[in-house]
């Protein structure tokens, strides 16, 4: 069976290394974005590069976003020269991103009108996982267009999880996030409040760490706080996106997060203190010296 094309918009760390495990896995992509060195490193093995949204989608058969915000996806789906003035019937397009759900099944519905079918299937684990094709990969739709795609989404990750109605993937991750985020922060302001009260914080650590409490989590917490090392790879501003989003989400439901609103409120103060560019863990250094 011929392997369908495949347009990709969004080469970034994680987007890169997506289209390169495509590419070593046969399959003829076509690519743009603003990153020029990645767009030239998938055209140096084969890819043709493009020029807008509509013309990636008119060449395509399936289109795959990797891009930071529900901003930026509708951007591409609804601006000139977007995705949706070019896609294909029986085209799918899919957007691994974390974007807001009420946004994701407008497009999905827009889209449908063309006769053209979207998946959300965001991201678990790391860039390096997406060279080698095991990423977890969370997707949600109508089942038949999941059908469609699942041997693409097999080559790019190790777990491929459907999750039902399009938007259930984004919600799913947003509550991912909310939780992974959150305590990140909570653990990292543990640490700063046993510093102000004289507790040795690796003694936090052993004593915690041995106890339910303990999870990769505090272990990425840890790290920053006690050895001085910054490697969860994930920034601060995207974690303020995400909770952002959440909130957003849970108010759609016509209900509150307090605990999510609080998350984003210190996230928002790390950003506003210049801090967006670290990743979650330093927002211990905000915790440590916070004042009144």
């Amino acid at each position: 069976m011929t392997k369908p094309v495949i347009g990709f918009i969004g080469l970034g760390l994680m987007g890169g290394n997506m289209a390169e495990c495509l590419q070593k896995n046969g399959f003829d992509l076509v690519v743009m974005g603003r990153n020029k060195k990645a767009v030239a490193a998938t055209v140096a093995r084969g890819a043709t590069e493009v020029s807008s949204p509509k013309e990636l989608a008119e060449a395509s058969d399936i289109v795959m976003l990797c891009v930071t915000t529900s901003d930026v996806v509708e951007s591409l789906v609804y601006g000139d020269d977007g995705i949706l003035a070019g896609i294909k019937e029986g085209a799918v397009l899919i957007d691994y991103g974390t974007s807001i759900p009420a946004s994701t099944q407008k497009i999905g519905a827009d889209l449908a009108a063309k006769g053209a079918g979207m998946i959300d299937a965001p991201l678990g684990r790391t860039p390096a996982h997406a060279k080698d094709g095991l990423l977890n990969i969370m997707a949600a739709g109508d089942k038949d267009t999941f059908e469609k795609v699942k041997p693409v989404l097999d080559v790019q990750g190790e777990n491929v999880f459907y999750l039902g109605a399009l938007g259930a993937g984004h919600t799913t991750k947003l509550i991912n996030n909310f939780m992974g985020m959150t305590t990140v922060c909570t653990m990292s302001q543990a640490f700063a409040v046993a510093d102000r009260a004289g507790i040795d914080r690796q003694q936090l650590f052993d004593i915690m760490s041995a106890g339910p409490s303990n999870s990769p989590f505090m272990q990425f917490s840890k790290k920053y706080a006690v050895d001085g090392i910054s490697d969860l790879g994930f920034s601060i501003a995207n974690a303020n996106k995400d909770l952002g989003y959440f909130v957003q989400m849970i108010e759609d439901m016509g209900t509150r997060a307090q605990i999510a609103e609080g998350t984003s409120s210190n996230l928002q103060a790390a950003v506003d203190a210049g801090m967006g560019d670290g990743n979650v863990p330093e927002i211990f250094d905000m915790f440590l010296t916070l004042k009144k």
